[in-house]
């Protein structure tokens, strides 16, 4: 019998270290728009353009997983090096380097939590990885803004 290939491809990658500028969103998950349109205001103000500069999330846990009160999303431009101006909320930062299982998820952001669970219960259950000490991430594509622009979710392995 022929095996199924899995819900969703994965592909392992070493992630370079990236130096960020972050912005981050603390409280309810609803209010995340008003905290992305300051991101958006300050990247225009440091000629940071999505086509030129990776757009990063980092994830501290999903908005049903804490209160409203406690969620936490960091919003992320890779720098480059660029000198910016910190500050309005902004401030330097680095993803870390290292190997990452990537899942592409092509759609609205209803669907990241299904791909999130496939990619920490099944995959890795049977893959025979183990997690690294660091938080997972999204790299986003705003350029490609729609209903099925693609999200690579990225997960720091050993």
């Amino acid at each position: 019998m022929p095996q199924s290939s899995p819900p969703y491809p994965i592909r392992i990658v070493d992630f370079p270290e990236t130096p960020v500028a972050v912005m981050t969103h603390r409280g309810d998950p609803a209010l995340i728009a008003e905290t992305v349109g300051r991101f958006i205001a300050w990247r225009k103000a440091n000629h940071l353009p999505p086509s030129q500069h990776a757009t990063f999330n980092i994830l501290y846990g999903g908005p049903d997983q804490v209160p409203p009160a406690e969620f936490r999303q960091d919003l992320c431009v890779a720098t480059g090096g660029k000198a910016v101006a910190f500050g309005s909320g902004v401030a330097a930062g680095i993803i870390a380097g290292g190997r990452c299982a990537v899942l592409r998820h092509v759609g609205p952001d209803d669907g990241l939590e299904a791909a999130l669970t496939y990619l920490y219960g099944d995959w890795l259950s049977q893959s025979g990885e183990e997690l690294r000490d660091s938080l997972p991430f999204l790299q986003r594509f705003p350029e490609l803004a729609g209903h099925d622009s693609p999200v690579d979710i990225f997960l720091p392995l050993r």
